[in-house]
């Protein structure tokens, strides 16, 4: 019988729910075309990407960053470049907006949300 999922587990199995909900949409089941991209960021990544989902030519230009083999589309490896830059960025605004206490502590991070 298995345990309970911790927080981070459950956070691992929702990327990759999210990745394949929209990747079995059009295509490749195991990609993420352009479109199936555009509309992945405008719904799931609002709070964190919000002048880039607003413009497609942003979503696309992030696209073509993370398609390392240059085929117009994101398998789950090329996908998890992006969920990794946007944890550090997320990370990196959380210390910039943290309040001045003694300690660690974090402020709000990209999808303003606050820790």
């Amino acid at each position: 019988m298995a345990s309970e999922l911790s927080q981070m587990e459950s956070s691992i199995e929702t990327v990759i729910n999210v990745f394949h909900q929209y990747a079995v949409r059009l295509g490749n089941r195991d990609t993420l075309n352009q479109k199936e991209f555009i509309q992945m960021v405008q719904k799931e990544l609002q709070n964190y990407l919000k002048k880039e989902g607003k413009n497609e030519k942003l979503i696309n230009h992030i696209l073509e960053d993370l398609d390392t083999n240059v085929d117009k589309q994101l398998s789950f490896e090329e996908f998890v470049m992006l969920i990794a830059k946007l944890i550090h960025a997320s990370h990196e605004e959380m210390h910039k907006n943290a309040s001045n206490t003694e300690g660690h502590s974090h402020g709000p991070g990209l999808g303003g949300g606050s820790c």
